[in-house]
């Protein structure tokens, strides 16, 4: 199986590159696999405090290698769509924030990956579609990520017809967190990367996961939950470091200890 994926680590940032340029960064089975893993890998790593997630090539990615989904039987349709929804969990589950790095176009399963990612900075030239509905494959898996960031209207105008979203479109809506000029793409995600990075890696990961865990429940679970870990947060040396360096003036000197399991 050939690599078509890499990854680098520069002091507590990893970069997880999406290799496979000749098929405008298609996300075939073994992409998705080789993606999996390396995040699996990397949500083990506590020297590693944010990821940013890239491509190699003209576009981020087009989605899903429809090569695999043509001709291909039940079972095989079946694990497309399996291994995909594993991939996007994955990356919201690691305790590391991922900060999508977008250039070109990012459709389907593509548009798909920069919704699912925690932080996603695109560049002024980037564009996102949900084009399914044009080839008879409405984009249900992409959906559940995309109706999650932006409003209903807007998802379902991508999705019910096709048409691309603009980079500054997709920041007003919310699927991107930060429009860039494309020639300060690259110094734009890693300034950001290294501003997350400057926090508890502790703290950001519990910060994360709550996130995630309250954002689909009632209020009144939400504010219970997030009361207890409120309450575990502030007694980890870290939050105990982080407000004695605000009341004396000083920059904090985190442990980044494992949070603990809420």
């Amino acid at each position: 199986m050939s690599e078509l994926v890499h990854a680098t680590v520069h002091d507590t940032i990893a970069t997880v590159t999406l290799d496979n340029p000749a098929k405008m960064g298609a996300l075939s089975v073994a992409a998705m696999r080789q993606l999996n893993a390396k995040f699996k890998e990397i949500g083990q790593r506590q020297d590693i405090h944010v990821v940013i997630l890239a491509s190699e090539g003209k576009v981020f990615s087009a989605g899903h290698d429809l090569s695999e989904v043509h001709g291909a039987d039940e079972d095989a349709q079946r694990e497309i769509f399996e291994t995909c929804t594993a991939l996007m969990l994955t990356i919201q589950e690691i305790p590391q924030p991922v900060i999508a790095k977008v250039h070109g176009l990012a459709t389907a399963a593509g548009c798909q990956l920069v919704a699912t990612c925690d932080l996603a900075v695109a560049g002024a030239s980037a564009q996102f579609a949900t084009p399914g509905v044009r080839i008879g494959l409405f984009c249900s898996t992409p959906m559940v990520a995309l109706s999650r960031a932006v409003g209903r209207k807007v998802a379902l105008r991508m999705l019910l017809t096709g048409e691309p979203l603009v980079a500054d479109d997709a920041l007003t809506h919310g699927l991107v967190s930060h429009v860039a000029s494309d020639e300060d793409l690259d110094t734009t995600v890693h300034a950001l990367a290294e501003h997350v990075a400057e926090a508890s890696a502790a703290t950001v990961s519990i910060g994360k996961r709550a996130f995630y865990e309250q954002i689909n429940v009632s209020t009144v679970e939400a504010y219970e939950h997030m009361s207890e870990v409120m309450t575990q947060n502030a007694i980890m040396p870290d939050a105990q470091e982080g407000i004695g360096a605000f009341l004396e003036k000083r920059e904090p000197i985190w442990q980044h200890h494992k949070p603990p399991k809420l």
